[in-house]
């Protein structure tokens, strides 16, 4: 692996494990049997790991509070194994559905499962299906979180998140204050779900690993030819990477990335806590002016 010194792009993987929490939160099931495939991501999270060791390669998983309590020997053992741990909510509830009391109540119940199960506050925020309310942002600032990775106004380049932005269908777009929030964006295209799992009336799912690969794979060769020093962040998740044929597409996929002179493997906090160092909020904010729509003051 190239070392810190000769970095060209770093290489983000990074896995929701959402368990049975995506399907009673986001899905709101009361099925036996679409619950149970939540399962499979217990039984899939011990390859991953073995995968992620052959390969000496430190990841970043998101995990739902629900999930902490539901499996904490495995929550630990990710640990333990030296990979970063990211706030998921509490039962893969949608922020928007909440008021801000209620979106609260979910960070808490998150925060307080990690506190008890791993006996860590994490850095990380990642929103149960990427979506925010008006108030996530400031709730994360309040919350003293690093960075989330949920928003996707970038692709291979972090930005600070504002907030206080203002929209309507009717006056132009208002731009916010800038934070000391970093985003590490994400993208849908960049997410095993929507291309692999089946879920009836959403989405056919269930591709080939050789289309999913062969577009992984060029977005990869294009951040390594155009974003120097940016980040390549893949999203995953257990129940659904760890299926066997996608673990094969997965293990090409990370010789590929590895063969690339100047791409490193790192977690996603140790990578935002560089650029944050490297791009302080100040400079960021006076490097970035944003057009904040017409002078209605002008004659």
């Amino acid at each position: 692996m190239t070392s810190a010194d000769h970095r060209q792009l770093s290489c983000c993987l990074t896995f929701d494990f959402d368990a049975m929490s995506l399907w009673i939160g986001s899905f709101g099931s009361n099925n036996p049997s679409t619950i149970s495939r939540g399962e499979f991501g217990a039984v899939a999270l011990p390859r991953i790991l073995r995968l992620l060791r052959k390969h000496d390669i430190r990841a970043t998983f998101f995990i739902p509070g629900h999930t902490l309590y539901a499996y904490p020997d495995l929550a630990r053992r990710i640990g333990d194994e030296g990979h970063e741990l990211g706030h998921h909510g509490w039962v893969h509830e949608n922020p928007a559905d909440f008021d801000r009391d209620g979106e609260r109540r979910n960070l808490d119940r998150g925060l307080e499962a990690f506190e008890r199960v791993v006996g860590e506050r994490p850095g990380g925020y990642r929103s149960p299906s990427w979506d925010f309310s008006p108030n996530t942002i400031e709730l994360l600032l309040e919350y003293q979180f690093v960075y989330d990775s949920s928003c996707m106004g970038n692709d291979f380049h972090p930005y600070y998140l504002r907030k206080g932005d203002e929209w309507s269908a009717t006056e132009p777009y208002v731009f916010g204050e800038i934070t000391d929030l970093v985003e590490a964006p994400v993208t849908w295209g960049l997410d095993d779900f929507p291309a692999f799992e089946f879920v009836s009336g959403r989405g056919r799912g269930l591709s080939a690993p050789s289309a999913v690969e062969e577009i992984w794979r060029g977005d990869f060769d294009y951040a390594y030819e155009n974003c120097s020093g940016g980040i390549y962040n893949l999203t995953m998740h257990p129940q659904v990477i760890g299926r066997g044929h996608r673990m094969l597409m997965l293990e090409r996929l990370i010789g590929h990335f590895r063969s690339r002179d100047g791409v490193v493997f790192e977690t996603l906090g140790s990578y935002v806590r560089r650029w944050k160092t490297d791009n302080p909020v100040n400079q960021w904010k006076a490097a970035n002016r944003i057009y904040v729509g017409p002078d209605t003051k002008s004659g």
